[in-house]
């Protein structure tokens, strides 16, 4: 029997602290491709729980630009993030799909991500727990 997802934001955001916790580790063992990853997912289930917070239909998407549109419906100040979302974005394709040429995603690439991305995440938290 498949297993579906929660509604509930607070879970989302819940899972979203445990990739952001996995970004350091990651990126202390050197694996940025991976650490990217985990912010890219971060970032998702992040926005997911705000737009669930405001009674947006669950979809299983994994694009952050696709989420921020729908987010910047509720919030037009989250489009300031843009385009660390867009670039977070790619981290999760090079993870998941092969890619036949060297990514070039480095340690500093994912922390300065990561620094840009934490005003976000911090937004969507406290819309979530207003």
């Amino acid at each position: 029997m498949p297993r579906e997802e929660s509604l509930y934001p607070k879970d989302w955001l819940h899972i979203a602290e445990k990739d952001l916790k996995r970004v350091d580790t990651l990126l202390a063992d050197h694996d940025p491709e991976l650490a990217g990853f985990c912010l890219q997912q971060a970032a998702e289930k992040s926005l997911k729980a705000f737009l669930l917070s405001k009674g947006w239909e669950l979809r299983r998407i994994h694009s952050l630009d696709a989420l921020l549109d729908d987010a910047v419906v509720y919030h037009p100040a989250l489009e300031e993030f843009r385009t660390v979302c867009q670039k977070v974005s790619a981290f999760y394709f090079v993870e998941r799909y092969p890619i036949v040429v060297e990514t070039n995603i480095t340690e500093d690439d994912v922390r300065n991500s990561l620094e840009q991305l934490q005003g976000l995440i911090e937004k969507l938290r406290k819309e979530v727990f207003k």
